[in-house]
This record gives structure tokens, sequence and C-alpha cells, in this order.
């Protein structure tokens, strides 16, 4: 397995309130996190780096995982535990009142991965199947697409594009879509914040990813390509490979 994680703050804004990571638990599995922020006087990068850090000292401290069940268990309790720490965090400091911050986050073993999502950073697999988008985004539009409201190709220029349902922080509960797939060898796993997928069109990402390029020039292009289409937003990617043991690659 190799993994290639990318963020970059974009051509119009002045902070980058993406997060993310790969990091490894006690046995070597890799737990992958994209983390959006969202929030005034710059809390948006509070909330995502605090709900990073959290996920990342947990699984740091995590032995191995060795069923699915095991896997989305640890992504429900944790997760939340991540959302009760910003959601006191925003009520004791002023300059961080409603911040909040999309998560998507995956646990990757040898035989499978466990995903979960709050908000609207996605998570998306290649395969022998095509190319697919595992996540629900929680989002306004999502929401007016799904009930019929409105097509789909209103949904890429509705004026309320970036209003989110549902993000971690911002409520003293929190509901979390968690999901497990099946990996096979060659199988890609793309997650990104909205600053890539609002930018950049599935077609261009199979292209990209599909490519003879090494993962670090694939997530190089992939931020180019946003940039090159307005980058008004933070753009934040991981690609995870799984390769045969016997395969080489860079990588995390």
């Amino acid at each position: 397995m190799k993994a290639v994680f990318m963020t970059d703050r974009g051509r119009i804004r002045q902070h980058n309130e993406d997060n993310g990571g790969v990091f490894t638990n006690n046995s070597g599995q890799r737990l992958a996190v994209v983390a959006d922020g969202m929030g005034g006087h710059r809390a948006g990068d509070v909330a995502s780096e605090m709900a990073l850090a959290n996920l990342q000292k947990l699984w740091e401290e995590t032995d191995e995982i060795q069923t699915a069940d095991e896997a989305e268990e640890w992504l429900k309790v944790n997760i939340k535990k991540g959302n009760t720490l910003l959601y006191e965090h925003s009520k004791k400091v002023s300059e961080c009142e409603g911040m909040g911050t999309t998560v998507v986050a995956a646990i990757c073993t040898d035989r499978f991965a466990s995903i979960a999502n709050i908000g609207d950073s996605r998570c998306y697999i290649l395969n022998e199947n095509g190319f697919q988008q595992l996540t629900d985004d929680h989002s306004l539009v999502s929401e007016l697409v799904r009930t019929g409201q409105i097509s789909k190709e209103d949904a890429e220029h509705h004026p309320m594009k970036n209003v989110v349902l549902r993000a971690l922080g911002t409520e003293e509960t929190v509901n979390i879509d968690i999901k497990t797939i099946i990996f096979e060898d060659e199988d890609v796993l793309l997650l990104c914040s909205d600053g890539l997928s609002n930018k950049v069109t599935e077609a261009e990402m199979i292209d990209i990813l599909q490519g003879e390029m090494s993962m670090n020039e694939k997530a190089a292009t992939l931020i180019e390509l946003a940039n090159k289409h307005g980058g008004e937003d933070n753009i934040t990617i991981i690609i995870i490979e799984f390769l045969e043991s016997s395969e080489s690659g860079d990588g995390l």
C-alpha cells in the first residue's frame, strides 16, 4: 500500500483551513484523514487542526484492527470524541464560536477499507468497475438533488453550493456516515476537500489517476488543475494505491 498527501492554499484564500494526513497505528495500518475547516477569525483552521490531531493521536495508540466491525466502531467512537472536543472549545473561546470542519477518513487494511464522512469532503474509488464516489455530500445542494428539486447539472453552478448541512463541532451530537468496502490489488482511493471536487471533473480525475506518473506527480497535477480552473478554495487530497507486495513506488 502506498499513499501520498498534499494540500494547497489555492489562488484566492489568504489562509489554508484544510488539514489532513496519513497515519499508522501500532501494527502499521493506515488512517487517512481530510478535514476542511469553516468559521470566522481563522477558526476554520483551528477546527480542522483539532479534529486531525485528535484522530492522529488516538490512531497512533491503537493496536491492529482485525475486522470491519472494529474499524467502523473505531471511526464512530473517535470521530464523536472529536466532535465533543470541538464543540466544547467553541463554547469556551469566543473567537471560535460556530467553528466546524468536514471530515472524511478511511481506515485501510490489506483486506478492506472503512470510510467515514461528515460534510462535503469526499472519498472516491477507482477500480476495475470504474470510478465511483463512495461518500454522500451533506450539503444543501446535494439534498436538493436527492429530493428532485434541482438537477445534478443545476447543482454545479448553484449559488448555495457551499452550504454544508452537517459538520464536526457545530452541534453537541453528530451523525456520521460509515461504510466498508473490500480492496483488491491496483484499486485506488482518492480523498479530497471540495476545493478539488468543485473544480476538477470526474473525467479529469480518472485521466490523471490512470496516468503513468508517480503518485506525487498525480497529486500535484490534480492540485495544479484545480488552481488552473480558478483555485478559489483550499485544495487537499490523499491518494492511496493498493499494490502487490512485489511492486514498489513513492508515497508514504
